[in-house]
């Protein structure tokens, strides 16, 4: 009863920290099926605005995450407008709020997987040992970024960025807290389980045309496995925004 107990726990606070995600999936649900006196696009990125303000006015979020949360806006935006002009995806609904074909609300896509890690880091109560020299870690974030740009002009360093990353973060290990106990996990594992997580919202998403792969624009199709390694890439970027956010903060309170 006891591991039951425990699943539980992780279960609940796993759900709270998806507040945000969960809440884009069901705006983007129900703008599918109703009909809008505005586009969708631009409905959406008032709805994300009004959540936003929600959390934070609640107590879900607090100043300082939704200051970590802001550069998943820039970094993903950022990588939106070069994808959606290469081809990687587009979007196809019209909207107000459209810059180079990429909807201002797809920032808050980024913004909720950054809302999704901030909050799961507090409730769990995340520390991280055997953790990579920050140099190191930070190296790695930043050619993982600049791959997503790179390999449409050159070669795809995905591969080479994913041994360089079993090689860093091997012996990494996240400990989380549940009610009165302590649990391990290899970093590693932790980077792949959310990306499957991210995987399965992708598909969600693009299952109510929030954006479309070029085989998914005349029908909807599962979106293939090798996605998979991005988001998985991406998920490391995260862990390492945040974790530079939290650094940065102890440094100006101490």
């Amino acid at each position: 009863m006891g591991r039951i107990r425990y699943l539980f726990i992780f279960a609940y606070e796993q759900a709270l920290s998806c507040i945000f995600p969960v809440a884009i999936f069901g705006a983007l649900a129900v703008t599918k099926f109703v009909e809008l006196p505005i586009p969708r696009y631009d409905i959406l990125l008032i709805w994300c605005l009004f959540v936003q303000v929600v959390l934070v006015k609640t107590g879900l979020e607090t100043i300082e995450e939704v200051k970590v949360i802001s550069w998943f806006h820039v970094i993903g935006l950022g990588l939106e407008l070069f994808k959606v002009q290469m081809g990687s995806w587009s979007y196809p609904d019209e909207a107000f709020t459209k810059v180079w074909g990429v909807p201002l609300y797809a920032g808050f896509m980024y913004a909720s997987v950054g809302s999704y890690v901030v909050q799961a880091w507090r409730r769990l109560d995340l520390q991280f040992t055997q953790m990579p020299n920050p140099i190191i870690a930070f190296g790695l974030g930043i050619a993982i970024y600049f791959n997503f740009f790179w390999h449409h002009v050159w070669l795809d360093l995905r591969w080479l960025l994913i041994a360089l990353i079993f090689l860093a973060f091997g012996r990494s290990v996240v400990s989380y807290k549940l009610d009165d106990r302590r649990f391990n996990m290899p970093v590693v594992l932790s980077f792949f389980l959310i990306a499957c997580f991210i995987w399965l919202a992708e598909n969600i998403v693009t299952f109510y045309n929030g954006w479309a792969y070029p085989d998914q624009l005349n029908g909807w199709a599962i979106v293939d496995l090798g996605k998979l390694s991005s988001w998985f890439l991406l998920v490391i970027i995260s862990i390492l925004l945040v974790a530079w956010q939290k650094r940065k903060l102890e440094y100006e309170t101490t």
